[in-house]
Formats: C-alpha cells, sequence, structure tokens
C-alpha cells in the first residue's frame, strides 16, 4: 500500500513539474530570481537593456566620440575627417555588440530544455556576460579600419536579414489576430470589436495618406513623394481587393493592420530624405538641433529596441514543421532565436545610425537620415506587401486559446 502512494506521489511530481517550477519563481523575489539564473523570462529583459546601453554607446561614439577616436592610431587608416570617425566608432560598437549576440547564439541555440547547462547559461551568470560584453566592446577599437570598413558592408546584408524577420513576425502577427477573432471560437463575440477595429484603421491609413500629400509634396514638381505616396495608396487598395477576393475571403481586418503597416514605413522613408529638400517641409526643422529632435531620435531608437525585443521572441513563425505539443521542461521561447536577432539588430541599429552609408555624414540627434534609407524604407514597403499573407498560418488551437475579446 505504502509503495503504490509513493508511486502516485512520484508520477504526480512528475506531472505536475511545470506547476512547481512556477510556484518556486512566485515564491522567490526578482533579485535572487535575477542572481540564481532562474527565470528566462526576466533574462530577456536583461539582455534588452544590454542592448539599448550599446545603442547609446553606438550614438555617444558618434556624436561626441570624435576626439578620443582621434587619439587611437589604429584609426589613423579612417578616410576622411570627423564624420568617418564617426561612422566607424559606430560600426565598432556594432561589432562587440554582434560578436557577443552571436556567442550567445552559437552557445544556446538547439536547447529546447529546462534546467540544463546551456539554459543555466542563457539565464544567467551575469557578471561573466558582463566582463565578455564590455570587452568584447572596447577590442573592436583596436582592430585596423580596413576590417571595420569590411564588416560595415556586411552590416548591410545583416540589417536586410533583420528587416525581413521583422517583417515576417509583424504579418504573422496580424494574420494570427485575424484567424483569432474569426475562430469559432470569438467570430460571434469579436464581430463589433473587428469591424470597429477595422474602420478605425482605415481611417488613420486615408488620414496619413492625405497629410503626407499636405507635408510631404507641397508642388506637383514633387514627382518622387507622390509616387511614394500614391504608390503606397495602390498598394492598400490592392491588399484590400485581394483580402475581399472570394477565394480569400480573409475579411478586412488584416489588410487594414497591413495598409497600416506599409503607410508607416512610407512616411519613414519621406522623413529619411536629407534635410534641405523643397519637398519635405517637415526636414527643414532637423536642421536645427532643438527639443522636437532630440524627442524624435529618442522615440526612434527606442522604437527599434523595442522592435527588436519584441521580435526576438517570436520563434514560432518561423517554425515550418507541424508544431508539437509544449512540454512541461520546455523552454518557454527560442533562445538561439532570441539572440541571433539581437544580433542582426546589431547590424541594424548601425546602419540607423550611419543612414546605411558608411561614408554619409550624420549631424548630431539624427537617426536614419539620408537617401540610401529612404530608398531602404521604400523597398522595405514593397518587399512587405509582396510578403503578405505568406507567412504560416497560426490557427492552432495552441495559439486560439489564448484569444480574448473585450467583454
Amino acid at each position: 500500500m505504502t509503495t503504490a502512494r509513493v508511486g502516485d506521489l512520484e508520477s504526480n511530481v512528475a506531472r505536475s513539474g511545470s506547476s512547481a517550477n512556477v510556484v518556486i519563481l512566485k515564491e522567490e523575489t526578482w533579485c535572487s530570481q535575477f542572481r540564481n539564473g532562474s527565470n528566462p523570462w526576466m533574462a530577456r529583459y536583461v539582455y534588452g537593456l544590454m542592448f539599448m546601453a550599446a545603442n547609446l554607446l553606438a550614438w555617444v561614439a558618434r556624436d561626441y566620440g570624435h576626439g578620443a577616436l582621434t587619439e587611437i592610431n589604429r584609426l589613423k587608416g579612417c578616410r576622411g575627417t570627423q564624420y568617418c570617425l564617426g561612422t566607424e566608432g559606430v560600426l565598432r560598437v556594432s561589432l562587440g555588440c554582434f560578436t557577443f549576440y552571436m556567442i550567445m547564439f552559437l552557445s544556446t541555440v538547439g536547447n529546447s530544455k529546462l534546467h540544463n547547462r546551456r539554459d543555466s547559461w542563457h539565464s544567467g551568470w551575469w557578471s561573466v556576460k558582463l566582463v565578455l560584453l564590455i570587452g568584447l566592446m572596447i577590442i573592436p577599437f583596436f582592430i585596423p579600419a580596413p576590417f571595420i570598413r569590411l564588416y560595415g558592408e556586411i552590416a548591410h546584408f545583416g540589417a536586410g536579414v533583420f528587416l525581413l524577420i521583422q517583417l515576417i513576425s509583424i504579418i504573422s502577427f496580424i494574420t494570427w489576430l485575424n484567424e483569432c477573432c474569426h475562430s469559432d471560437k470569438n467570430s460571434e463575440r469579436c464581430h463589433v470589436h473587428v469591424m470597429f477595429l477595422a474602420i478605425v484603421v482605415y481611417i488613420v491609413c486615408i488620414v496619413g495618406i492625405i497629410m503626407m500629400y499636405m507635408w510631404y509634396s507641397p508642388d506637383p514638381s514633387c514627382l518622387l513623394n507622390i509616387f511614394f505616396i500614391t504608390w503606397t495608396l495602390v498598394l492598400l487598395q490592392l491588399m484590400t481587393s485581394v483580402s475581399l477576393h472570394p477565394k480569400i475571403n480573409a475579411g478586412f481586418l488584416t489588410p487594414g493592420l497591413m495598409g497600416l503597416y506599409i503607410v508607416f514605413i512610407c512616411w519613414c522613408a519621406i522623413r529619411s530624405e536629407p534635410a534641405g529638400e523643397r519637398c519635405n517641409r517637415k526636414a527643414e526643422a532637423s536642421d536645427r538641433t532643438d527639443w522636437l529632435t532630440i524627442i524624435s531620435f529618442v522615440v526612434a531608437l527606442l522604437a527599434m529596441v523595442i522592435a527588436t525585443f519584441s521580435t526576438g521572441i517570436d520563434s514560432q513563425c518561423f517554425q515550418f514543421r507541424k508544431k508539437e505539443i509544449r512540454a512541461d521542461d520546455h523552454i518557454p521561447y527560442g533562445y538561439g532565436f532570441f539572440h541571433f536577432v539581437f544580433a542582426t539588430g546589431a547590424m541594424y541599429f548601425a546602419m540607423l545610425l550611419i543612414g546605411w552609408n558608411t561614408h554619409h555624414p550624420m549631424k548630431k540627434w539624427t537617426i536614419d537620415v539620408g537617401w540610401t534609407s529612404t530608398w531602404v524604407r521604400i523597398v522595405n514597403e514593397w518587399v512587405a506587401v509582396c510578403v503578405y499573407r505568406k507567412c504560416p498560418s497560426h490557427s492552432t488551437s495552441e495559439h486560439l486559446a489564448g484569444c480574448y475579446c473585450l467583454q
């Protein structure tokens, strides 16, 4: 009898292992969880703060590090004056950040279980990783300039990979939200909410396009901006028509949200045009540094960090195999994918801070400015429409179980 009870107890403990771990995490303080490396969800915020610190360091190196960079003998091979030194300073910080996250990627990729060495390495050992990050930030400043310029060329490709991952993640979320609201469980309850949200989204899209016509195409000679804005409107209409086709019948919400995204990209692209362009009235204010310029820079920097952070935990939309039931000891998100996104994000923030051009001078408190940045944004918009509705569907019971609408 005793043996049977012990067996039942062991079986219950095995089945409730995940719940026990949650109870332990709740009983521990945040400080103890951080010190013991027992909370992978908290770990991602620490990596996000490290990434933010690298962004700020790259900005300081670009805008205020010219004097310090000039003192380093190995930087004398830099072609140009202070602008080149600023650009290389950004690339050197980016290289250190990229190396750190690639090391984390290589050491955690393929791990799928909790409570093993690689899980402990991902969620803990913060003092070691802090020393490693600082060391990797310092070493690139002693690397010869030709190697840094080579890294700058490679970073163009890495930043493009980041944009593609981010794009697929956004489309995946939009598709998941649409299927969630149209599922058998939520279709009746969410009908009014979906229609209201779709109407609001389309109104914002139309208002945004009208405002761009007013701000960025003040006269008929601004043909390039008129083309960008008009083509965005055409793409919005095209996506809506495709979504309403009887063979697809995806409704208004998906093309509306996707249209809002491409309108935002178009706005960012035109805003990236260099200051002084007569067709860009809003760019005239960026010719001087004021509080609005500083706020715009800070918001853009935070948005980039948040985008990297949110994309890093969305590895499920890149799983092309049939999803298996998650075990109790399975990791909550893909560690390898998480670090890979941050590694490509390190290349992406470098491109934003130098305007995607290693020989382009960037003024203080500016980000992603230049004709190269403009065309990168426009191409990103067109690619977004091309891959629209190509992301794998999320209409699984596991995902739909977490869908809730406002009561």
